[in-house]
């Protein structure tokens, strides 16, 4: 890892001495440093706990290169806590604080004549952010800082009208001689996938996009495979076991959205089904529907709803996995729901209103009120139900660009927690208290210099 600096100039230089009349060039850098105060952040915090106060930053250098049939990009990145090694070294202080990576490392490699402006058939490999519609399933996972990305291939024929992606994936931990077991426990405190569960051994997936005056529909099927595996006992310890052959979970849907008027209106509708990632077998869905009007030019407003099945019938779970989304966009800027913070299987009922206010070129305010409710029964440690209501939630973010590089973020989230929300069902948290409070402030860097 120490070798990829050097390795990305040395690149840079080859590609600068190779370059021709018809290649491009791009260095691309981002700085992003966001100071929180953590105060019952992703969980209700209990009554005798301290707020926690940090500052993170995220650094990435992207070198870009596109020429006839084909396009190159390598993104390196460091994430890390001001202050977690040690001012008077130059290594990280252990192992386990490395926050250095290879985010990207892709080539899109033309199989039609790229001068060619209708249409376009192409095969992209290697590391690669993969976003599709509005992130709800499949998303790059920008807000924390170290995002997500993929090792995969996808084949993609894209059009002025639409678009068809087929995605392919397999993973192995490392090389081997022999077998195919996947050991998928997501390594650190990092969740694998949005809803926080193992990491995938394989996936396939097509996408279908039709662009049209005033909207789009897309339709997806995405199938992603997970090692089986028993428990078995070491040491007195519960521990898996890996065997051989995966259990398979489908995913299918659609997503579509209109302008009407003054309306932007979006529906999804999604049904899984299959093997969950420990095995059992799965019915579950996701409906949403949610509409922004816009008011005047500078201000617009709207209601949504959410729905994720949950619980079980029988044998049967019904709780719905959101893949690999960007549920810090949907489910409350505090994470509480579906961002690698477990709050068991009930599903998820979010009737919501959120808000935009331009009041400037560079000055935008957002404000968004969620109240949160469980889509199954819940019942308390002695079995009594609860009442089915989580709380609710309101966040207010402002944002201001002060050049075309340089931005500035803050916000303040406010989450009014029930007894059923930090119940052993649910959260789990003991003597929690009922007002919790989240408050960051980031700045992002982003130059971007072109070489032609």
């Amino acid at each position: 890892m120490k070798l990829l600096p050097s390795a990305i100039i040395l690149l840079l230089i080859i590609l600068i001495i190779n370059n021709n009349v018809y290649a491009q060039l791009s260095l691309s850098a981002q700085l992003r440093t966001r100071t929180e105060l953590r105060d019952g952040l992703g969980a209700p915090a209990a009554k005798n706990a301290d707020p926690a106060f940090f500052t993170g930053q995220r650094t990435r250098l992207r070198l870009g290169y596109s020429t006839y049939r084909l396009k190159l990009a390598v993104s390196l990145q460091d994430v890390r806590v001001w202050g977690q090694d040690v001012s008077t070294v130059n290594r990280t202080t252990t192992q386990d604080n490395n926050g250095l990576m290879l985010h990207e490392a892709w080539a899109e490699i033309g199989i039609t004549d790229t001068t060619q402006k209708h249409y376009a058939l192409s095969v992209k490999l290697g590391r690669q952010e993969l976003s599709y519609d509005d992130q709800r399933l499949i998303g790059n996972l920008d807000w924390p800082l170290q995002a997500r990305r993929h090792d995969a291939a996808v084949l993609q024929f894209n059009t002025t009208g639409g678009m068809i992606h087929a995605g392919f994936a397999y993973n192995q931990n490392k090389e081997s001689a022999a077998g195919t077991k996947y050991i998928q426990n997501p390594a650190g405190n990092y969740a694998a996938n949005t809803n926080g569960s193992s990491t995938y051994k394989s996936f396939e997936y097509l996408y279908a996009q039709r662009k049209y005056a005033g909207g789009n529909t897309s339709f997806l099927f995405f199938a992603d495979q997970f090692n089986k595996y028993h428990t078995g006992i070491e040491n007195n310890i519960p521990v898996k076991i890996w065997d051989n052959g995966a259990w398979q979970r489908f995913t299918t849907g659609m997503y579509s959205s209109h302008t009407l008027g003054k309306a932007q209106v979006t529906a999804e509708a999604y049904y899984q089904f299959g093997k969950t990632p420990a095995g059992q077998k799965l019915s579950a869905a996701l409906l949403s529907l949610n509409a922004m009007i816009a008011t005047s030019d500078h201000f617009s407003v709207g209601p949504g709803i959410d729905f994720t099945t949950g619980g079980n019938s029988g044998n049967t779970t019904r709780a719905f996995d959101p893949l690999y989304g960007t549920p810090h966009k949907f489910w409350g800027l505090m994470d509480y729901f579906y961002a690698g913070s477990t709050f068991g299987n009930k599903g998820l009922a979010d009737i919501y209103i959120k808000s935009k206010y331009k009041a400037t070129g560079k000055l935008q305010l957002s404000a968004e009120l969620h109240h949160f409710s469980s889509a199954s029964a819940v019942k308390d440690i002695d079995g009594a139900a609860l009442s089915r209501q989580f709380g609710m939630e309101a966040d207010l973010v402002a944002g201001y660009s002060l050049t075309s590089i340089i931005s500035l973020e803050a916000g303040y989230s406010h989450f009014f927690s029930t007894a059923t929300l930090s119940s052993v069902e649910v959260k789990h948290v003991d003597n929690a208290q009922k007002n919790n409070n989240w408050a960051y402030l980031m700045v992002r860097i982003q130059p971007e210099i072109f070489f032609k």
